[in-house]
């Protein structure tokens, strides 16, 4: 089947041989870096290449294959030939079998994985490490929904019999960012495999390496050829091509709020393609006044400082209830400069690493200097950590005014601001003054007002006395510009069936 369709397409299969890699902790291993296309890694169409970089040193890591709209079309026709054979309509459980010995793979190659994501992204060990973690649980989470996604019966009286089924899309588009290139990766191609459906999937250009190791994990588990494809390349071509194609029936993307838009207008004029969307926030976090300061501060460093807050979810304004927003601030900035630690991703001691890449190091760094111009104070923070590797120090601004960019505007990185509320109302309206609702904290020890409050933020998920702070089994995604769908959960599967209903008259 694969020449046949290489031979109908015009398309060139050559194979592209992985590359020996020695992570900076010592690991070696094989790096794939072809197209990961009907199984087989090939070289792009027109043979470009992506440099990947590792942003803690700015130094080369690897080149992999960057695809062409030719190398997407024969992604598109190997996943639909997959998806029309014996995939989309075997025993589901067969299905979750193929997913479980994937996470299996995945659990004893863990150590390595996560220092591909730390050398590739720039986040700290630890962090990695909790990444591959709940990847391994989400995996087998959405395995065990195998079973449980028939449908339904319905009663209209005895004259009539009627049940629905719920069925795969088919071929799905899949486009992720770099902030998680393996969590992101399993959110989308977990649920849409376990439903029936088949994939390409485009990692973002910065951070590809873990995608195609894990395309190399889906052969290994023998997840049948053309299921999952993997063809890493720029956004605004291969991305498009995914977005634009008549084929295509769903697409889940994950990134900026701007792109997102563009997406769900291309993916409505192409062919009317099913789309969830997980966009940007400026989320806000709650400090009522009977909070234990002690354990608050730890749950605001991993609001906003965890993966060097580049978290769509980010708990990125603090809002402090005025009785305790001086103690507060103080405790916060001596937490900051005695306990966090920024540098090398491979140093434990380290809760901050680098920031992902150039572009995103130089827009914080942007955002740092309006934030200066705007007025607003800086408590702690506010430049750059060495001249090598794109570091930054925690920043924190207090005494802010609502209507500053710095307040208004998505940074994605390691800055926070910080301002005060008197009431409950007024906390929720700060809250909710925003065009985003992807996530939001409370910090009290009185369960009411935490309850009452979660249920007014106009937020996605709501954390009390945590953060960023991830389950396999509980769903993410967001209201107004954060977007609409869900992941993980029971709820993902809504985005990757469709329900057929049946009705039959009885004689």
């Amino acid at each position: 089947m694969s020449s046949s369709l290489a031979e109908k397409l015009n398309v060139k299969i050559v194979e592209q041989k992985p590359v020996t890699v020695t992570l900076p902790n010592g690991l070696t291993y094989e790096q794939p870096t072809g197209l990961f296309i009907n199984n087989q890694f090939i070289r792009s169409q027109d043979g470009s290449t992506l440099k990947v970089e590792n942003p803690s040193t700015e130094e080369i890591i690897v080149e992999v294959q960057s695809a062409t709209a030719q190398d997407v079309e024969y992604a598109v026709e190997s996943a639909e030939a997959a998806f029309n054979s014996e995939w989309s309509s075997m025993d589901p459980r067969n299905r979750a079998a193929y997913l479980v010995k994937l996470a299996n793979l995945i659990e004893e190659k863990k150590e390595l994985i996560a220092s591909i994501e730390s050398t590739d992204n720039g986040k700290a060990l630890a962090l990695a490490r909790g990444d591959v973690g709940l990847v391994i649980d989400y995996i087998r989470s959405a395995a065990g929904y195998a079973d449980k996604l028939g449908g339904r019966t319905i009663d209209t009286g005895d004259g009539y019999a009627n049940f629905t089924y719920r069925e795969p899309i088919g071929v799905c588009g899949q486009i992720i960012p770099w902030n998680f290139p393996l969590m992101m990766l399993s959110w989308k191609i977990a649920p849409a495999l376990v439903a029936g459906n088949t994939v390409i999937l485009k990692p973002a250009s910065p951070t590809p390496l873990n995608a195609l190791f894990f395309a190399s994990l889906c052969k290994e588990a023998g997840i049948p050829a053309g299921v999952v494809n993997i063809v890493p390349g720029p956004g605004r071509s291969v991305g498009d091509t995914i977005t634009n194609h008549p084929k295509i029936r769903k697409i889940a993307f994950t990134g900026s709020t701007d792109i997102g838009r563009d997406v769900a207008i291309k993916a409505a004029q192409s062919n009317l393609k099913k789309v969830t969307l997980e966009l940007g926030g400026k989320s806000a976090h709650l400090v009522f006044a009977d909070a234990n300061i002690k354990k608050t501060i730890p749950n605001l460093v991993n609001g906003i400082f965890k993966n060097a807050g580049q978290i769509c979810s980010s708990g990125s304004r603090i809002y402090v209830q005025d009785t305790i927003y001086d103690e507060l601030l103080s405790e916060f900035k001596k937490y900051l400069e005695t306990e966090i630690k920024v540098g090398s991703p491979f140093d434990e001691s380290n809760f901050q690493a680098a920031i992902t890449n150039k572009a995103q190091f130089e827009t914080i760094l942007n955002y740092i200097d309006i934030g200066k111009k705007e007025g607003a104070k800086i408590l702690t923070g506010g430049e750059r950590v060495g001249n090598k590797g794109y570091f930054i120090r925690p920043t924190v601004f207090y005494d802010v005014k609502e209507d500053m960019r710095i307040v208004k505007e998505e940074i994605f990185g390691p800055v926070v601001t910080i301002s005060k509320f008197s009431t409950v109302d007024e906390a929720v309206a700060l809250a909710n003054d925003s065009e985003f609702g992807l996530g939001a904290g409370i910090e009290t020890e009185n369960l009411s007002v935490a309850l009452k409050v979660a249920k007014r933020l106009h937020a996605g998920t709501v954390w009390i006395n945590t953060y960023n702070d991830f389950d396999a089994a509980v769903p993410f995604g967001g209201y107004k510009q954060s977007g609409y769908g869900r992941e993980m959960g029971e709820e993902a599967f809504e985005s990757y069936t469709q329900v057929k209903a049946v009705r039959i008259k009885l004689e």
